[in-house]
């Protein structure tokens, strides 16, 4: 197999599709397929499940995904290697992160990493902490932002303490005249709630409070729970980043007792990070320590 065959089949996987892929790459469509072709037919194996509903991996492509990943990995480090010793800062560098750091920070980040260095390019992956973890874990980015409560096994640097905020529909009239929401206060409430492996963080502040949590709404988007928040259809409890600029008409409590998510960055092994992933590495940990 060739490097060209391993970067289709990452194209294809971060794609989706061979169309998408091919575009990606610059190649016809058929060229994409039948350098996946070549590959199944050397390893006797089927790597992609084609379906109407597009392109996802079989167990054997899970499999090697990692894999694949790493040899791309190590060959964008050899030609960062390379321009470093001819004293050029250049090459891409891939970054997970979740809804309110893409919104909240990413921008700044890119602005104030490409006045310094041009030449380093960064790609943005947004998803979910799982989403983010298992990017991290099989190779697809380099970097990536998890709270601590997700990073589990992953080295993990923290960066800012975020609190939790108990949000309400504007109308809301509070049971106890205070102006923080107490474990009573919510006990009965109906809760706009998001899925475990969207916030752990939130997960945990019920499960450490003995909160019993009574929800028929279960939803990813942070802005989504802040909107049926807004309509009435329940109260939820949201990190104070995501409720910077919200356009919705809610009012927010600090939560008692007082909790918080600490948010930080992750790689596989920092200490092994190739220069260019190293450089922005080293410049979000700067970015926090002075700000």
């Amino acid at each position: 197999m060739t490097l060209l065959s391993y970067q289709v089949f990452q194209a294809v996987v971060n794609q989706g599709s061979f169309q998408k892929a091919a575009q990606v790459l610059s190649l016809t469509p058929s060229a994409v397929s039948h350098a996946v072709s070549s590959m199944e037919q050397e390893l006797g194996n089927a790597l992609f499940v084609r379906s109407k509903k597009g392109i996802t991996l079989t167990s054997y492509g899970e499999y090697l995904l990692p894999y694949i990943n790493a040899v791309l990995t190590s060959e964008e480090h050899l030609h960062q290697a390379i321009n470093g010793i001819n004293e050029l800062q250049q090459g891409t560098v891939k970054v997970g992160c979740f809804s309110s750091v893409c919104t909240n920070w990413i921008p700044d980040i890119i602005h104030s990493f490409q006045a310094d260095y041009p030449g380093i390019q960064i790609e943005i992956y947004e998803g979910t902490y799982a989403d983010v973890s298992y990017w991290i874990k099989n190779g697809i980015v380099e970097i990536g932002f998890l709270s601590s409560s997700s990073a589990g096994d992953l080295p993990f640097e923290p960066l800012y303490e975020d609190p939790l905020l108990c949000v309400v529909p504007s109308d809301y009239q509070k049971k106890l005249d205070s102006p923080v929401m107490t474990i009573e206060e919510m006990q009965n409430e109906s809760f706009v709630s998001q899925r475990e492996t969207t916030d752990a963080d939130i997960t945990n502040f019920f499960k450490s409070n003995g909160l019993n949590v009574h929800s028929a709404y279960h939803v990813v988007d942070d802005l989504s729970t802040i909107s049926m928040v807004a309509e009435g259809f329940g109260i939820c409890i949201m990190p104070a980043l995501v409720m910077n600029d919200i356009p919705y008409a809610v009012k927010t409590y600090p939560v008692s007792p007082k909790a918080s998510r600490i948010i930080g960055i992750s790689a596989l092994e920092p200490e092994l990070l190739a220069p260019a992933a190293k450089i922005l590495y080293q410049h979000i940990l700067h970015l926090f320590i002075i700000s």
